[in-house]
């Protein structure tokens, strides 16, 4: 653990501490470790929703679809003409609950 001897008293105003605590809040973080990210000018993000991460859980698991029947196409040397109409479904699923997180 890095040895941190300097300390800095910071007195913020009720909206710039309240502030604080809803990034550190939306960031899963505690409020030192978030204002050190900020010094070095790291990047600070949201935690991904929990609609988010479905999101991510449905278009992996179709992903997953789609390379099983590129796969099988591939080891076959042709695609049926379901094949295509599942890839293009599945395709469209996809990008219809990407637009609905939107």
């Amino acid at each position: 653990m890095t040895k941190r001897p300097i300390k800095i008293t910071v007195r913020l105003s009720q909206t710039e501490a309240a502030r604080l605590n809803t990034l550190a809040s939306e960031c899963s973080s505690k409020k030192e470790p978030l204002i050190r990210n900020l010094i070095m000018g790291v990047e600070i993000k949201p935690r991904p929703t929990e609609k988010q991460l479905r999101l991510v859980r449905e278009i992996s698991g179709i992903a997953n679809n789609i390379n099983q029947i590129t796969r099988l196409a591939n080891t076959v040397k042709s695609v049926s003409p379901a094949q295509v109409e599942e890839l293009q479904r599945l395709c469209s699923e996809a990008l219809s609950l990407v637009r609905e997180s939107l």
